[in-house]
């Protein structure tokens, strides 16, 4: 057997590890990435990428800045559409149905692969309003009490609704931005996403704010599958359930959390976790 034939298996067998883990851990699969490669212009971002979201779990994306973590994040739910020259090839799929080609309507995918971005973006609306938006435009209310009842479920499970009850009508970029960032969460759960994208959703927080959203982030999980990308190690291992580490564009392993930072089987992971390069 030649060097090729080899890599072969032991990619093969990988894989199969994998599924076997994500089985005994009774995760299904939610989001699938195979051999995705992600070019901007003539820069190769992303090589050859296979990755999966699980349900019920927390999925941390880590690695050095520019390894590709953020581009793979947008492919999920097709951000990456919007930027010029950017190009995505491979294979996405949400419960086995291809989210690049034309079966695809893209405003449907991104009401169920909702996101939150690095720095909270409210509407320049109120509160309620900005909670509100998703809902309205895909009609997923008829009546004013049902808006109502979504818009305070959202602000509940995002754990604002008993800050912000008595205020609704106030901005929404007049919250602390811990708030904000809550907010933008509780906007995103709102259309009742089944994934949930979080692009480093604490960088732009203070300790305290951080820790709201970390916690968050726990109770979310469950109800939705999480993706979240990070550059905090010690995050990572706080929030997630399985993690993935990234290096100039190339997916370098991925695991179980625990065994990723207890027991990583590639030297670049372990080199990475104890602060040697970053």
């Amino acid at each position: 057997m030649n060097m090729a034939e080899r890599g072969v298996v032991r990619a093969i067998a990988s894989e199969e590890q994998e599924e076997r883990r994500a089985a005994q851990n009774g995760s299904a699969v939610k989001m699938r990435a195979r051999g995705v490669d992600v070019f901007y212009g003539d820069n190769h971002a992303l090589q050859n990428v296979d990755l999966d979201i699980t349900r019920d779990e927390v999925t941390a994306l880590i690695g050095p800045s520019g390894c590709g973590k953020s581009t793979l994040l947008r492919c999920f739910n097709r951000m990456n559409d919007a930027i010029p020259g950017c190009r995505v090839t491979g294979e996405i799929v949400l419960d086995e149905e291809p989210i690049y080609g034309g079966g695809m309507d893209v405003e449907q995918l991104r009401a169920r692969v909702g996101m939150v971005f690095q720095k909270p973006n409210p509407f320049p609306k109120a509160i309620f309003d900005n909670v509100a938006y998703g809902p309205r435009i895909h009609g997923l209310a008829r009546r004013r009490s049902e808006l109502e009842e979504i818009v305070e479920r959202s602000l509940t499970r995002a754990g604002l609704w008993d800050e912000v009850k008595d205020r609704l009508d106030e901005p929404g970029n007049a919250l602390s931005g811990g708030q904000q960032q809550r907010l933008c969460i509780a906007r995103a759960i709102a259309v009742d996403p089944e994934v949930v994208l979080m692009d480093e959703p604490c960088s732009a927080l203070d300790p305290i704010a951080t820790a709201r959203i970390e916690e968050l982030i726990w109770e979310l999980r469950g109800r939705y599958a999480i993706a979240i990308v990070t550059h905090n190690m010690q995050q990572a291992a706080r929030v997630s359930q399985r993690t993935a580490f990234f290096h100039l564009g190339v997916l370098i392993e991925q695991g179980p959390t625990d065994e990723i930072f207890t027991n990583p089987r590639q030297q670049r992971t372990s080199d990475y976790i104890t602060g040697r390069y970053g």
